[in-house]
């Protein structure tokens, strides 16, 4: 399936603080999860790996960081959405499952020059951690630990609500029912990263894997060729 194009889309330096709380509010700070149970101590903190969207509202002058890769976990179906700091927008939805899906979402943040896979994790109304949760935890920490190969970090993104957005969102578009069908994934995706824009990184989880020598590659950060 082909990339999506990109819908109008209102910067998010443009909304006040007021909105943002009042339609996502969100944790303070970035919270830290371990991938599987180790007895490994590690000075690793979420101080260290902030989500770019938390290093820009800090230093408004900071220049670094790439893309940042919404995704949108199903059954069998996944979302993808793509941003950087502002106008996310929906990418792709892809209909591979299992290591075809994770290694087909590291080509993809090759591709797109992505430095940070953004997760919505699945949360009842109350803010309880379903079953499906645990599912997208599972893949998560997978994916963890082949993007930290690459120096690219994994962060975990309440979505509660995020799929209502979409709907909403492409039916104000005015797109029809059978185009929503094909594309609900993507936007939900995108919808992911604007509460993670809009929020400035704030409440994010990152999924740190337990190997050390991970740890130091996540330090390190992406590779970049530079063009002379």
């Amino acid at each position: 399936m082909g990339t999506m194009a990109a819908p109008p889309r209102t910067p998010f330096g443009s909304l006040s603080s007021s909105y943002c709380s009042l339609r996502f509010g969100g944790k303070i700070g970035v919270r830290v999860r371990v991938n599987a149970r180790s007895s490994a101590s590690s000075s690793a903190t979420g101080e260290e790996f902030l989500p770019n969207a938390r290093r820009r509202k800090i230093d408004p002058t900071w220049c670094g960081g790439g893309f940042s890769l919404g995704v949108d976990l199903g059954a069998s179906r996944t979302g993808l959405a793509l941003g950087k700091g502002y106008s996310p927008r929906p990418l792709i939805v892809l209909e591979l499952t299992g290591q075809k899906l994770e290694l087909r979402l590291l080509d993809i943040a090759e591709k797109e020059e992505v430095d940070e896979f953004i997760i919505g994790l699945p949360k009842s109304h109350d803010g309880k951690e379903t079953a499906q949760s645990n599912k997208v935890r599972s893949i998560a920490g997978r994916l963890a630990v082949r993007a930290a190969e690459r120096g690219w970090r994994v962060f975990l993104q309440d979505e509660h609500g995020t799929s209502l957005d979409a709907l909403d969102y492409m039916i104000d578009m005015g797109l029809k029912r059978s185009a929503r069908q094909g594309k609900i994934d993507a936007y939900s995706a995108m919808m992911v990263l604007e509460r993670y824009f809009c929020v400035s990184g704030l409440g994010t989880e990152l999924v740190l894997p337990k190997q050390l020598e991970l740890h130091e590659k996540l330090r390190k950060g992406p590779f970049r060729d530079l063009d002379f």
